[in-house]
């Protein structure tokens, strides 16, 4: 099966807005950029257009590169008062330490879950979980491959299906992909253009690519779309993981800001 990611995207926004009224006035999503390029651009016009049909303001912060971590950490410390959720949009100057970033990233506030003290699953996550579900498929005990180990990717999705009864194994850049072909479940978030080919794959598995990339100025994923032909469940790129985890976003800004009130 063909898993249309726009369309169950459109059903969590149904859902989102419909709880809309419940949610503070002034509901707002902090972004804080850094030396954006055009790839950065993209995400955050996606961002932008999502919570502009949901009511939510953007207050968006650009930060040179020149004012380092600090600058970074002072955006952060600005917006947990201006907002309800923060996005740090990654990647950020590979000479930064993200660890240190996101240390100072509040809990209350993080809504792509990466943070040291995270309340919210990060939004790949929870899109592989609810695909995984609205397509039925069972995970206890379910043998399951998880390609890349990356943190908005590989290791909260392997950590989410170790908790729902998977046996996971993870593999990282220069492992042998032979195991592949004895996953009942693999999720694949490497962002290397047809890594996996149908013939690494056994028939009837579940294959979530969640790993998009850009070559020759279109996005792909890292399965074959000839892969899907094997499948019990494929997720095409685009249109399949990406729409979904925009929307879960928004489930987690509005479950942040939900514990804010209660608060």
């Amino acid at each position: 099966m063909l898993f249309d990611g726009k369309q169950y995207a459109e059903e969590v926004y149904a859902r989102l807005a419909a709880r809309r009224a419940d949610m503070p006035d002034n509901l707002t999503l902090g972004i804080v950029c850094c030396e954006p390029d055009a790839v950065i651009e993209s995400f955050v016009r996606i961002k932008a257009r999502a919570a502009e049909r949901l009511g939510i303001r953007i207050v968006r912060k650009d930060i040179p590169a020149k004012e380092g971590e600090q600058g970074i950490i002072t955006a952060i410390e600005q917006l947990a008062h201006e907002s309800h959720g923060i996005i740090v949009q990654l990647p950020l100057p590979t000479h930064f330490n993200l660890e240190t970033i996101l240390a100072g990233l509040p809990g209350s506030h993080d809504v792509d879950g990466i943070g040291g003290n995270p309340r919210v699953m990060p939004p790949v996550a929870r899109a592989v979980a609810a695909i995984l579900e609205k397509g039925g498929v069972a995970l206890e005990g379910r043998t399951a491959v998880v390609v890349g180990a990356g943190r908005l990717v590989g290791a909260p999705v392997a950590h989410m299906l170790r908790e729902k009864g998977a046996r996971v194994q993870t593999l990282v850049w220069g492992d042998a992909l032979d195991v592949l072909t004895e996953a009942e479940i693999i999720v694949s978030g490497a962002g290397s253009p047809g890594l996996i080919s149908p013939n690494m794959i056994r028939e009837g598995v579940v294959l979530i690519d969640a790993g998009t990339s850009e070559q020759g100025g279109k996005v792909r994923g890292d399965a074959d779309a000839a892969c899907a032909e094997k499948c019990a469940l494929f997720t095409p790129v685009p249109g399949g993981v990406g729409p979904v985890a925009v929307a879960m976003i928004f489930e987690n800004l509005f479950e942040l800001a939900c514990l804010g009130v209660e608060k």
